[in-house]
C-alpha cells in the first residue's frame, strides 16, 4: 500500500515530496526531532501499577530562578491524579470541613435562668383566670425560651473514610486537569526576599494565591522567611493537605517528594484490606 502510494506521487511529477511516516507491523516509527539526552524522564515502579489508564506525565520545574526551566518529566499515578471529577464528593468534603470547625455560641435562657418569677402570680382557683405558676414561663412575655439554642453546640460529624480519600483524589485531578498543579524539584530559593517569590509567581502565571506543599514540616529557611510576609502564599506539610485548602488557593505547588508521598499513602489505603481490623468494632447482634 505504501509503495503504491509513492509510485502514484512520482507519476504526478512533484519535485518536493513531503516526508511520509509509514506505520505498519514491519516499519518502526521514528520521531522527527531527536531525543534530548539531557532530559530526565523519571519512570517509576509502582507497588500498584495502573491497569486501565496510562500514567500522567508532568514537568518538573525549578525554584532557584525566576525563569521557568523544565528539569524533567515525572509520572503520576492515574488513580490519584486522573480520577473522575466528582463535584458531589468535593462538596461533601467542603461541608464536612466547614462544620467540624464550627461551634455555635448562640445561647438562650430557660425559665429557671431568667430574672424574676419566684412566686405564683395568683391563686390556683377562684380568680377565673388560667392557671400559672410563674410569670417567667415560656408562655409569658419576658419568660424563658423553650428548646432554644444553648451555647457551645458542636456541629461535628465524621465523613466516611473513603469519601475523604476520593475527595483528595478528585481535587488533585481537577487541579491537574485545569493546569493549576505544578511539581517542583525542591523549595530551595536563592533569596529570602518576598519580592523574589512574587516575581516568580507572576512570571509563571501561578495565579493570585498559591499553596506550596512539602513532604515534611521543616521547609528551607529562605522560603519560610519569604512567605511569612505574603498573605496569598502559604506553606503546608503533606500530612495536612485537604480539599478545602486546595480549593481556597488558585494554584497548588507540590514538591517531587510530596507528590510521591501523597501517591503512596493514597494507593496503600485504596488497596488495603481492613476486614480484620473492622471485626473488633462490630457488634454482636445475636
Amino acid at each position: 500500500m505504501a509503495s503504491a502510494l509513492i509510485s502514484v506521487i512520482k507519476k504526478l511529477h512533484i519535485s518536493v515530496i513531503p516526508q511520509i511516516r509509514v506505520l505498519s507491523s514491519n516499519v518502526t516509527a521514528v520521531a522527527a526531532n531527536p531525543i534530548n539526552e539531557n532530559l530526565n524522564v523519571i519512570k517509576k515502579e509502582w507497588k500498584f501499577p495502573p491497569q486501565y489508564t496510562k500514567p500522567r506525565e508532568v514537568w518538573i520545574e525549578n525554584m532557584d530562578t525566576i525563569e521557568e526551566k523544565k528539569i524533567g518529566l515525572f509520572e503520576l499515578h492515574p488513580l490519584v491524579y486522573a480520577a473522575p471529577a466528582r463535584i458531589d464528593i468535593i462538596h461533601r468534603n467542603i461541608i464536612w470541613q466547614k462544620k467540624y470547625r464550627w461551634v455555635s455560641w448562640a445561647h438562650t435562657k430557660t425559665r429557671a435562668e431568667v430574672r424574676g418569677g419566684g412566686r405564683k402570680p395568683w391563686p390556683q382557683k377562684g380568680m377565673g383566670k388560667a392557671r400559672h405558676g410563674s410569670i417567667r414561663s415560656p408562655l409569658w412575655r419576658g419568660g424563658g425560651i423553650a428548646h432554644g439554642p444553648r451555647s457551645g453546640k458542636s456541629h461535628f460529624f465524621m465523613l466516611p473514610f473513603h469519601v475523604r480519600l476520593h475527595g483528595l483524589t478528585t481535587t488533585l485531578s481537577v487541579k491537574l486537569a485545569q493546569d493549576d498543579l505544578h511539581i517542583v524539584k525542591d523549595l530551595e530559593l536563592p533569596s529570602d526576599e518576598p519580592d523574589y517569590l512574587v516575581d516568580l509567581i507572576e512570571q509563571r502565571n501561578w495565579g493570585p494565591s498559591v499553596l506550596i506543599v512539602d513532604d515534611n514540616d521543616i521547609a528551607p529557611k529562605n522560603i519560610i522567611v519569604a512567605t511569612d510576609r505574603l498573605q496569598h502564599v502559604n506553606l503546608m506539610p503533606v500530612y495536612g493537605l485537604n480539599v478545602y485548602s486546595m480549593l481556597k488557593h488558585d494554584t497548588l505547588v507540590l514538591t517531587q517528594a510530596a507528590a510521591e508521598k501523597i501517591e503512596e499513602r493514597i494507593l496503600d489505603h485504596f488497596h488495603s484490606i481492613t476486614t480484620d481490623k473492622q471485626q473488633a468494632f462490630k457488634l454482636n447482634q445475636v
